[in-house]
């Protein structure tokens, strides 16, 4: 599994444009979105016209406020760099797709005839031929011929992908390379809305709705911000009946130090980086919710064919009959596969090339029985030998034996491969059975310890198929999945998922067929295989390039991650919130109530000193924690118990230690450099 190359943290590339859109995201129609950091603008303008009316008063006040009015622009400047930043880095993996977009030339068959075209004039429905060499002009389906791929500009993967008409990989994307033969290609897509296209346009716009974690987390940051409105106001009321002088820019900045703008600020950009950090495990996520969701996924369900398996039935061994040589079988095997261009052909052949070392003859096309769907047959009539492989009644057939009169060893060879859940051909020599070749679904490589890693993290698995129950069955314990459906249709992957779904659990579809689309699209979070067909890339909310169906591990992950770091921003910034109040009214009333002078453990030097300074440290935070909201908190499985604690003890009380260490050195050098 590869990973997209990633910019810096905070790249020179990314930070530059980023801080030109962070005043860009200053318009008040763009930030009302966020409550928070609003409020906090419109308290910064109101402030700054408060400077203003100093400046020309000629008031010394003009001083005070204008470095509040400074430092609450930068605070609200820093939110919208943070979310900048967030954006810029997805453009920069954009970038790196649109290299694979250039003026391309298609070879459209019409008519009968050849015509070369600009490949942004291609319509849906046209025809295009696509030879080794060339690039493939669209999206669209292979209708004819096969074909090697190099899809390594989408996917990041060096290894070439077979694309074939018929079945499941039979989608290509524009801007691939065919590597050898050739295909003919039918366009599926409108140029300009190709898969490319959209994830540019997905990439570079960073555009997600809002989950109902991040919005139920909006709500309650709104609902802070208004309860610390009312105490700002009842401290305005406090300071008149007391007889203190408070200052409209002190109760504003107050405000502003009080209400939640560390997590209002970061919000954005831990949902953005998210999507940013799926991308970089060449996975498109479409769907903000579905990154979120991805972190309470307990069910996951996976379709067998092209996902678990890699889709095509190929030989694993061949059984012979007593009397015939192992040797002997694979000759006869191979020769009779020659005329058999399809997968199941083509890995016999490649059987008993590499495993019993029978080299492929070079023998003339006359000799060779081509494969036909109506016999089932395919053979070679060489050396006074007529040789046929193929279905176990079609063989018979041809040997003119019947079930009775077939070798009880043959028999049982047929019994074994059938139990074990696999295809078994037979192979023969004029009227003589020589044994049976065992056609299998081969399990992607390290599948089972994957799976394994998905239900140490409380994640049931289960794989879907069409095949009987016996096959099904030998195909679940191999790949080591929890349960399986078995002769599912289509409406049945749905409505299982609805009844998970009814049950209160969060379902998780990985598949790449069109009879996988409803299920992907009903899926909480649905994960179509690149290499699948274009209907279920257009249902599912993810994407994976690589194709790989236990990428699911990583997509969790991140969803958990996600999680995790907005639930230990907002401790943190709550407990930031609490900690600089109890470090800036004592300060503030001190000489109206000196009782309160045992509560001022910080000794800070004035009242207008502990506001600027919890001003200028409520800024500061804002962009020192730019790095963790991109970045993540570190994954690692626990209970909910445990990441409470956590969250508590690290974040809860750092929240709460950091203001007053991080404010009483501002107010030092405030002081210091005579600030106020």
């Amino acid at each position: 599994m590869s990973k997209t190359s990633s910019p810096a943290l905070l790249d020179p590339s990314i930070v530059f444009p980023a801080i030109k859109d962070a005043f860009i995201k200053l318009d008040p129609r763009q930030l009302i979105r966020n409550p928070v950091i609003f409020v906090t603008e419109v308290v910064a303008a109101f402030v700054s016209a408060i400077f203003i009316r100093d400046l020309i008063a000629g008031s010394g006040e003009a001083v005070f406020s204008g470095q509040i009015a400074a430092w609450l622009w930068f605070t609200v400047l820093f939110a919208t760099f943070a979310e900048a930043v967030a954006e810029g880095r997805g453009r920069a993996q954009a970038e790196s797709l649109k290299k694979t977009k250039s003026e391309l030339v298609a070879r459209r068959l019409k008519d009968g005839r050849e015509e070369k075209i600009a490949a942004t004039l291609l319509k849906l429905g046209d025809i295009v031929i696509v030879e080794a060499g060339e690039l493939i002009p669209g999206d669209g389906e292979v209708i004819e011929g096969i074909a090697s791929v190099n899809e390594s500009a989408i996917t990041g993967e060096s290894a070439p992908v077979i694309r074939e008409s018929g079945g499941d990989r039979s989608a290509v994307t524009g801007g691939t390379q065919v590597l050898s033969d050739w295909i003919k290609v039918k366009i599926t897509v409108q140029p300009g809305s190709s898969f490319v296209d959209r994830m540019i346009a997905l990439i570079e716009g960073a555009e997600r709705q809002k989950t109902p974690n991040e919005i139920a987390l909006s709500i309650l940051l709104s609902g802070l911000t208004l309860v610390f409105l009312i105490v700002v106001v009842s401290t305005w009321g406090l300071a008149g009946y007391s007889g203190t002088l408070v200052s409209v820019t002190v109760l504003a900045a107050l405000l502003v130090t009080l209400i939640p703008t560390t997590i209002g600020g970061l919000l954005s950009a831990i949902g953005i980086a998210g999507m940013d950090r799926l991308l970089r495990f060449n996975v498109v996520a479409t769907s903000g919710r579905a990154v979120e969701a991805a972190g309470d996924v307990d069910t996951l369900l996976l379709d067998k064919t092209g996902t678990i398996t890699f889709g095509n039935r190929m030989a694993s061994e061949f059984l012979s009959v007593p009397g015939v040589d192992a040797h002997e079988l694979a000759e006869a095997a191979l020769l009779a596969s020659l005329g058999d261009d399809t997968p199941e052909g083509r890995s016999i052949v490649a059987l008993a090339n590499g495993t019993y070392g029978v080299a492929t003859p070079d023998i003339t096309p006359d000799l060779v029985v081509p494969f036909a769907a109506e016999t089932r047959l395919s053979g070679c009539d060489i050396g006074g030998r007529r040789l046929r492989k193929g279905a176990v009644d079609s063989v018979r057939n041809f040997t003119g034996l019947t079930e009775a009169e077939c070798p009880p060893a043959f028999r049982q060879a047929v019994d074994k491969v059938a139990r074990s859940g696999g295809t078994p051909l037979a192979v023969a020599s004029g009227n003589k059975l020589l044994g049976v070749i065992h056609l299998k679904d081969i399990v992607k490589p390290g599948i089972k310890e994957r799976f394994a890693e998905l239900r140490a993290m409380g994640i049931r698995t289960v794989m879907v198929t069409g095949d009987n129950p016996v096959t099904a069955a030998a195909i679940a314990s191999e790949a080591g999945v929890d349960d399986f459906l078995a002769e599912a249709k289509p409406e049945d992957k749905l409505a299982y998922i609805r009844d998970q779904q009814r049950g209160g659990r969060l379902v998780a579809m990985c598949g790449d067929g069109t009879n996988d689309a409803p299920a992907l699209a009903q899926a909480d979070v649905g994960v179509a295989m690149q290499t699948g067909t274009q209907a279920a890339r257009e249902a599912a909310n993810m994407v994976d390039l690589d194709s790989s169906p236990t990428k699911l591990i990583e997509i969790v992950e991140i969803g958990k991650q996600l999680l995790m770091t907005r639930g230990a921003l907002t401790t943190f910034s709550i407990a930031n919130d609490v900690a600089k109040y109890f470090a800036i009214i004592p300060a503030l009333f001190v000489v109206t109530y000196p009782q309160l002078a045992a509560l001022n453990i910080m000794a800070l030097g004035s009242p207008k000193s502990a506001i600027l300074s919890a001003v200028i440290f409520n800024a500061l935070i804002i962009i020192a924690l730019i790095p963790l909201a991109l970045k993540g908190v570190s994954y690692r499985p626990a209970g909910a118990a445990t990441l409470l604690r956590r969250n508590l003890l690290i974040y809860g009380l750092g929240g709460l230690v950091l203001p007053f260490a991080g404010i009483k050195l501002i107010d030092l050098a405030v002081v210091f450099l005579h600030l106020v």
